[in-house]
């Protein structure tokens, strides 16, 4: 498989999901959520490109907030990598194995540490349609 334009230099990107349940204090008091997004968006800056954040709504599994997307780069992608979802990404450890994980590729490119594996969860099925 070949990869054209942009879709073949696209880094490793982490999707914080910032929605309903996730990165509120309500659900998850003592937590620092702004620190955890200023955290990791300090360490993409100093990643000289290897890994990106972005920041979304409700990405949909409430029950496991706080919930970090891990996508792969194209790199990544065209080694066999694909998106992981890790759920409850409520302390700093989790949030440091994520940040080491990008940094080494991501999906595709570099394992995940051992720990990490332990918060994998599924994403959400995509809701069915009536016909």
């Amino acid at each position: 498989m070949v990869s054209v334009g942009a879709a073949a230099r696209r880094p490793c990107t982490l999707v914080v999901c910032r929605g309903c349940c996730c990165g509120d204090a309500r659900k998850h008091p003592g937590y620092d959520h702004a620190w955890q997004l200023e955290r990791l968006r300090a360490a993409a800056a100093a990643s000289a490109g290897a890994f990106e954040v972005r920041t979304t709504d409700c990405l949909g599994p409430c029950e496991s907030a706080n919930v970090i997307v891990v996508q792969p780069s194209g790199a990544g992608r065209r080694a066999g990598g694909r998106a992981t979802w890790v759920g409850f990404a409520t302390d700093d450890d989790c949030t440091e194995e994520i940040l080491a994980w990008a940094a080494a590729g991501g999906p595709g490119v570099a394992g995940p540490p051992a720990a990490l594996e332990l918060q994998f969860i599924s994403p959400p099925r995509p809701a069915r349609t009536r016909r």
